[in-house]
């Protein structure tokens, strides 16, 4: 849904959730979700869409250079990473005892 130009995406990710990516040239790579930008729907996975930065030189790095950083990816290239099933699969929420948690819609796995 987009209001003013801005994405806003009601994902059920979090940080440090276990994904893989299912699009794109970085298809079939895991890993661990460092930020979430809900706003404009994307996230930065480590190890994930690499790309080299011209740095200047600064106090803290008075030699400056090259340095290779995660860039943001849609949120909607990824998929959590369930454990038992070893593969990509959607987030489910159950309810219990009036707390809400998320589980593997394949196998039923609580994540959380």
């Amino acid at each position: 849904m987009k209001i003013d130009g801005e994405m806003k995406t009601n994902s059920k990710l979090k940080v440090n959730d276990n994904v893989i990516v299912i699009t794109g040239s970085d298809r079939g790579r895991k890993g661990k979700i460092l930020k979430i930008d809900r706003k404009k729907g994307r996230v930065i996975v480590e190890g994930v869409n690499k790309k080299n930065k011209n740095m200047r030189a600064t106090q803290e790095n008075p030699k400056g250079g090259k340095i290779s950083i995660e860039f943001p990816i849609a949120i909607s290239n990824v998929l959590l990473f369930c454990d038992k099933c070893k593969k990509g699969t959607r987030i489910g929420v159950q309810q219990k005892d009036k707390t809400k948690s998320r589980v593997c819609r394949a196998c039923g796995k609580s994540i959380d």
